[in-house]
């Protein structure tokens, strides 16, 4: 079956899609994106999503491509031409195309990449098994709650937790507390019960997921604290997880070379982890 993405305008053959050299995205990494999961043939939180890609645009002055209706409708065809039900949509603005300096053009239209993924979400056993992680410093700049395409420290990240065996990297701020991962937000479950996550600021990306768990949390009753904590306290922790639009709840059962609990996923984490799939399936509501 084809497959396609939508590229400034037109609905082209995936492997035909192609931007501008000059484009600010390519030279600059002059743009921000969102990913947005698909289950049971539904966006999930897509309203949420395409706020925070709005909040992104305006922190970098970007103007939207076209309006936002518009540019749902266009989402939806994506996705049906590509016939995904299970799997992600990513999109992509940077702010346009202009000969190369390093200062922002005026009046350039902003350009737009849409791609989807088929991707077997519900069957990935990171999710019933859990996932190692590493710690590394956190070498990123200070703006993280603007989810640019500026990846590169985010990837070095990655590589890194894949070269040592692991499915993520829990970045650490210059006072041994953790920040996030490398492509999602980090939580633990202290001796004692707390539920704890870091506070949302520049330090951070504000998750979507990360979100729609609180929410998900206070329905059922459950506390949680906006708090930062060390490496020392994640891996003395009752259990640990992470959490992200393409991640869900996985839960965290190493961290470094420190099994965290009895080295399965824990009770809590397992719980959130199915209210969660279960609102991603359109079979809870929040209110």
């Amino acid at each position: 079956m084809a497959r396609y993405a939508y590229v400034n305008g037109r609905y082209v053959p995936h492997g035909e899609g192609a931007v501008h050299i000059e484009d600010r995205g390519f030279q600059f990494a002059d743009g921000v994106y969102e990913v947005i999961p698909i289950i049971n043939d539904r966006m999930v939180d897509a309203g949420a999503h395409l706020d925070r890609l709005d909040r992104s645009l305006s922190e970098l002055g970007i103007s939207w491509p076209t309006n936002r209706r518009v540019f749902e409708l266009v989402m939806a065809e994506l996705i049906a031409r590509n016939r995904v039900s299970e799997g992600l949509i990513y999109m992509q603005i940077t702010r346009g195309v202009a000969p190369r300096d390093h200062k922002f053009p005026k009046g350039v239209p902003a350009s737009i990449v849409m791609t989807t993924k088929r991707v077997p979400f519900l069957s990935q056993k990171k999710l019933s098994d859990g996932v190692k992680v590493i710690t590394i410093p956190d070498i990123r700049w200070t703006r993280c709650d603007i989810k640019t395409i500026s990846l590169l420290p985010n990837c070095m990240g990655k590589t890194a937790a894949a070269e040592a065996g692991a499915y993520e990297a829990w970045q650490v701020d210059r006072e041994g507390l953790v920040t996030e991962g490398t492509s999602s937000n980090a939580w633990i479950v202290t001796a004692d019960d707390k539920l704890l996550t870091r506070p949302a600021s520049e330090d951070i990306l504000r998750g979507v997921t990360r979100q729609t768990l609180m929410r998900i949390a206070e329905e059922e009753g459950l506390s949680y604290t906006e708090q930062a904590f060390s490496v020392e306290e994640a891996k003395t922790a009752r259990e640990a997880f992470v959490s992200s639009a393409t991640s869900f709840i996985t839960p965290v059962v190493q961290i470094d070379d420190v099994q965290i609990g009895d080295g399965k996923p824990g009770p809590l984490s397992h719980r959130l982890q199915n209210w969660y799939l279960d609102y991603c399936a359109g079979q809870k509501q929040l209110a």
